[in-house]
């Protein structure tokens, strides 16, 4: 993952790749995938809502699953056909997180 994260253009700042990095570390699959890299926002954004981490500090963790949402969309251009579906599922995981949290 660390080698496809370097091959992005631009590539991300030192900071945002080990953070990247370090949220991936515990989803199923290293390798950079759309799955891989949605599980992995998935699972950080719901940790940032459930511990009330949404304050300055949590900069950097925001802006690294923004990242992975977005690589997860880079990573499935490879597979146009699937593009739709992907996106309504992620939609739907991502849009679940809030739903404990009115507005």
């Amino acid at each position: 993952m660390s080698a496809w994260l370097r091959a992005r253009t631009p590539v991300p700042p030192p900071q945002l790749i080990a953070r990247i990095e370090a949220m991936t570390a515990g989803v199923a699959g290293r390798d950079a995938s759309a799955d891989v890299f949605l599980a992995a926002a998935e699972a950080a954004m719901g940790g940032l809502l459930r511990d009330g981490c949404l304050t300055r500090e949590s900069a950097l963790d925001l802006l690294a699953i923004d990242a992975l949402v977005t690589y997860a969309f880079e990573a499935a251009a490879d597979d146009p056909e699937r593009l739709d579906d992907r996106a309504a599922r992620a939609l739907s995981r991502v849009s679940a997180l809030a739903a404990p949290y009115p507005a």
